[in-house]
């Protein structure tokens, strides 16, 4: 198993270097064709303009998009090209989250970057929540700081449901190329740390028939699981962690668990998430 097609989302509104960076790494490794990826559609215009005023609005930022998507597509492929086996470039004036989710069946794997804003500006940028929960694709999100994807050490954030033993099969191609695999459940109120150490040694005997060696953590503590999840990665040194993406739709705003959103919004670390 292997990635061929990477697909990067980028953002109009802030700094795509991070995203960009990983994305070329994982063409690297993986000897994979890479897709940049970018959308903007018009904002309402202002409840006081009207008329030929109104138009002449929205005519400016119809323009303001073009140039921005035509100096994004540019950005990428100064970035990219070199790096990968391929490249393809795919833009549209469009709200950035349904045009990633409809484009996302061409990649193996989707990256984009972390959104720490409670509202990420729909016009400007795919926010990272909605496509975890609804691309049917790994996602990587990637923090601002990364310079690169660390794939020495890997932190598994196992819990005993569906989304993990997906994420953990979706990333098989990264755990197969790391040097330290960790994986680490925080049990849950209910949860025997007895059952949690038979799960994870279960997961690392599952790995180990596909070559891979794991190590296995169970903490005693009951501490919330996003901050035990981020403490067992910096003490395992975790360049990534990987996880199952949790929550629910309400209203059609994704509601996410404590951990899921933290690695969204919060990690300093590359999170690979599927669901």
């Amino acid at each position: 198993m292997n990635y061929k097609t990477v697909m990067v989302s980028l953002a109009l509104d802030r700094p795509n270097d991070a995203c960009l960076a990983v994305a070329g790494d994982l063409a690297e490794r993986f000897e994979a064709r890479v897709i940049g990826i970018a959308a903007s559609d018009l904002k309402p215009p202002l409840y006081f303009a009207d008329g030929a005023h109104a138009q002449k609005l929205l005519d400016e930022e119809e323009a303001a998009i073009r140039r921005r998507l035509s100096e994004l597509e540019a950005e990428f492929r100064t970035s990219i090209e070199r790096r990968a086996k391929a490249v393809e470039w795919r833009s549209a004036q469009s709200l950035p989250v349904p045009y990633v989710l409809q484009q996302a069946r061409a990649a193996d794997v989707l990256v984009v970057g972390a959104r720490s804003e409670a509202i990420v500006d729909p016009c400007a940028a795919a926010d990272p929540s909605d496509l975890v929960m609804q691309a049917g694709r790994p996602i990587i999100v990637v923090p601002p700081t990364v310079q690169w994807l660390d794939f020495r050490s890997v932190l598994v954030a196992w819990k005993d449901v569906k989304e993990a033993r997906r994420a953990v099969f979706d990333a098989l191609p990264i755990l197969a190329r790391a040097r330290d695999v960790t994986i680490a459940e925080i049990p849950e109120p209910g949860v025997r740390r007895a059952d949690a150490l038979s799960h994870v040694k279960d997961v690392a005997s599952w790995l180990h028939g596909h070559g891979i060696l794991a190590s296995t953590v169970v903490p005693e503590s009951d501490a919330a699981a996003a901050g035990q999840v981020d403490r067992i990665a910096g003490d395992v040194g975790a360049g990534a962690v990987i996880a199952g993406a949790y929550g629910h739709s309400r209203f059609r705003e994704w509601i996410l668990s404590g951990v899921t959103r933290h690695l969204v919004t919060e990690s300093r670390r590359c999170a690979f998430l599927s669901r």
